[in-house]
């Protein structure tokens, strides 16, 4: 190397992406700079989570897990390489996503952040009386857990009233259990036991008899010829429905168990899920289950006045962990939250504060949408985490609409023009302002504003709340007005979510379409999921002269080779499982005699890979159109009809439930940010939606913080003024020019500043 010449070493400073074809990516090529912030942008559809996610992440993901021995491979997932010619300069991803953190009622915000490993090894040392080691703090161990409740901290109750109707007799129809209507398997069970009369109305039944009804265990009866067990019905619903995951039930199931059981703090230990001797230990007079309990922000501060060297270093990382999540907006939690109750934001906000505290560098690290539940205020205190971040020597990729964080990237990629099909190549690839100068879709849309009404609607009545006390909220009473646009704002932890859906999701025309997963195998898809499979499938038929069960991958016209889902899975042994395509049907999911059939020339599979759009085309009038229409409707028209639920982001999900219930005779929908994954474009189709919704004669109620929802709203209401215990009430409730005008909050600032913009 001569004199003055780089080494060799310093000139892979750009991941080198050459020739990508994942998904609708088409076949592109381009340098993406390490060490730097580059911010993904482009419209829902165009291929950004491909080429982030799909190629660069799962690519490095794949290479990685190649290091492992066979015998540790077996226990990892199958990952195949991306469609894609080269990719170079790779280094090790770490994705940070907004995927829930699961059910399990055990994790919690402190197991999570390992702050509550901490803690119990703090009060270990410091702790008077001592009580033995960090695992007798425990509650997911036998030494710390309470013994009522097992560490859970609750136990459930069921509410008879919910099981039966004492009015009726087990003839007339008693039980009102799900698959326990008269003549079902389990009634002619209880109706032939002979230990009551079927025909005696409940009420009137003895101690005993009712006993015998609901608390008998497990008993041999005779019912006919047959040997069969009786078990009371408390028993019967407890080991049918409540050992199950929730999640897993069907609709109607899971509204049965969510209305009949009724969980309550254990009276054992009080919900602090601990055993008397682990709660009889304390520093500076509070014990673990209260130092847990503790706002994160009090908590941090209560640390922070502990002074003991013994335990020094641990304690400066517990600080340092509590004062990340602080300063990540998420001070308002307390480490004994259930992780199954956080958002998506959230969820990623949490993962994100064990990466700051690492020592790793070189890294690469990916997030999706991190702005998402973040009030303009806390998206600047996101940012800063993004460039902390990159100023350790990693390479920050962020796939992200909000012009607060493109306006921060060092690199954009702007991916597009449309969506699917349409989609798929880089627009523009560059710095910050030539992206402005571009004249791309997204280069126009930076600094796009929406303007205040001229007018807003006159409400036609009101939805009124009263007293709500749900986590934060401090007794709060407010009227949402009816027949116009509400949003409910404020920073995040303001109590938004609590105030809304702990108070309307059960009240008479009231439907929430939020962004939880939809339960399904990786057999549904949109056409399955909104019913759209039907009218096709008889449209089929009909042109066929067939039965229309041939054109459904899931009965009678299915690959026998595949069982319909176009992928072999084979299980390697000691290696991990493979997914490939169906040599049989070429991953086209039918029978070839089922493809002989045609519908203007086209066969199911082809017109299950066809996106909405293109669907739209192909089926001109009748029920299918009508579905089509719906998602088309809610910006979904670049997904395909037989694209797996599996696939859909957050945002998509949303969209989708919110497609179907429009074919409902619904008065009021509540929606959780569905500008979620909204390219700035698209959030204008997105409000003319909401203003066709409310012309319809609904009301529309709204969480949402994008500035856009806010201006074009008829009300506003304004939680604050902080978060958490800062929280909890109603700051402002009127039109959006009335809080412009008027308003002194953090959201009233920032929409200031927004209009402002739009005069400018």
């Amino acid at each position: 190397m001569g004199a003055g010449e780089p080494a060799a070493a310093d000139s892979h400073d750009v991941i080198e992406v050459r020739g990508a074809r994942e998904n609708n990516l088409a076949d592109i090529s381009l340098d993406i700079p390490k060490r730097r912030l580059t911010v993904f942008t482009g419209v829902s559809g165009s291929g950004k989570s491909s080429l982030v996610f799909g190629t660069i992440a799962a690519e490095s993901q794949r290479l990685i897990n190649e290091t492992y021995t066979a015998f540790i491979q077996s226990f990892m997932p199958s990952l195949g390489r991306p469609d894609v010619d080269a990719l170079r300069n790779l280094s090790a991803a770490i994705v940070v996503d907004q995927e829930r953190m699961g059910t399990n009622s055990r994790s919690t915000v402190g197991t999570a952040t390992d702050a509550h490993t901490m803690l119990r090894i703090i009060f270990s040392r410091l702790g008077t009386p001592h009580i033995g080691t960090s695992s007798a703090f425990s509650f997911n161990l036998a030494e710390g857990m309470c013994q009522e409740c097992q560490g859970l901290g609750r136990v459930s109750a069921i509410d008879v009233d919910e099981l039966v109707d004492v009015e009726l007799s087990l003839n007339e129809g008693a039980i009102t259990v799900p698959n326990f209507t008269v003549g079902s398997w389990y009634w002619q069970t209880m109706a032939g036991s002979g230990f009551f009369d079927p025909d005696v109305k409940l009420k009137d039944f003895t101690p005993a008899q009712w006993e015998d009804f609901l608390r008998k265990p497990a008993t041999k009866i005779k019912l006919g010829t047959h040997n069969i067990t009786y078990e009371g019905l408390l028993v019967k619903v407890q080991r049918s429905y409540l050992g199950k995951d929730l999640e897993s039930m069907q609709p109607h199931i899971r509204a049965f168990v969510e209305r009949a059981v009724t969980f309550t703090a254990c009276g054992g230990c009080g919900g602090t899920r601990l055993n008397p001797a682990a709660l009889s230990c304390t520093i500076e007079g509070l014990n673990i289950a209260q130092c847990s309990a503790m706002q994160i922000s009090d908590l941090a501060e209560f640390i922070g006045g502990i002074k003991d060297e013994s335990v020094g270093p641990m304690l400066g990382a517990l600080h340092d962990t509590l004062d990340s999540l602080v300063e990540i907006g998420l001070g308002y939690l307390s480490l004994d939250r259930e992780s199954s109750t956080l958002s998506g934001g959230e969820a990623q906000r949490v993962k994100m504060v064990r990466h700051l505290g690492s020592s790793l560098t070189d890294v690469t690290y990916v997030f999706d949408e991190p702005t998402v539940g973040l009030h303009p205020h806390d998206i600047q205190r996101m940012n800063g985490l993004l460039l902390r971040l990159r100023d350790k020597g990693n390479t920050v990729l962020v796939v992200e609409h909000k012009p607060e964080t493109i306006e921060i990237a060092d690199h954009v990629v702007d991916l597009g023009p449309g969506a699917g099909a349409a989609g798929g190549q880089v627009c523009y690839a560059g710095d910050l302002a030539g992206l402005r100068r571009s004249g791309s879709l997204t280069g126009r849309h930076l600094d796009h504003r929406a303007r205040l009404r001229d007018q807003v609607r006159r409400p036609a009545g009101q939805l009124a709340i009263r007293g709500a006390n749900l986590h934060n909220l401090k007794d709060v009473s407010v009227d949402i007005p009816l027949g116009v646009l509400t949003v409910v704002t404020g920073v995040a932890g303001s109590g938004k979510s609590s105030l809304i859906h702990g108070s309307l999701p059960r009240r008479d025309g009231v439907i929430v379409v939020d962004q939880s997963a939809i339960r399904g195998s990786r057999r549904s898809n949109p056409a399955t999921y909104t019913g759209l499979l039907d009218p096709i499938r008889t449209a089929f038929a009909k042109a066929n002269g067939v039965k229309a069960a041939l054109f459904s991958a899931n009965s009678e016209g299915a690959c026998p080779n595949c069982k319909g889902i176009g992928l072999v899975y084979t299980d390697l042994a000691m290696m991990a499982g493979v997914a490939s395509v169906c040599e049989q049907c070429e991953g086209k999911r039918f029978t070839p005699e089922v493809l002989t059939h045609k519908l203007r020339d086209k066969d199911i599979s082809e017109v299950l890979a066809m996106s909405v759009t293109e669907a739209r085309d192909f089926f001109a009038s009748g029920p299918a159109r009508a579905i089509l229409n719906r998602l088309a409707d809610v910006g979904l028209g670049y997904i395909g009809l037989g694209q797996p639920l599996t696939t859909l982001s957050g945002g998509e999900r949303q969209r989708l439930k919110l497609a179907i219930h429009m074919a409902e005779k619904v008065t009021t929908y509540v929606l959780d940010e569905p500008t979620t994954g909204l390219h700035l474009a698209d959030v204008d189709q997105l409000l003319a939606l909401l203003d066709r919704l409310v012309d319809d004669g609904n009301t529309v109620i709204v969480i949402e913080h994008h500035q856009a929802v806010m201006a074009h709203a008829d009300w506003i209401i304004d939680l604050g003024p902080g978060a958490g215990q800062d929280g909890g009430r109603v700051v402002f409730t009127g039109t959006p020019a009335d809080l412009v005008a008027h308003g002194d909050s953090l959201t009233a600032q920032h929409l200031r500043d927004y209009v402002k913009d739009t005069e400018a």
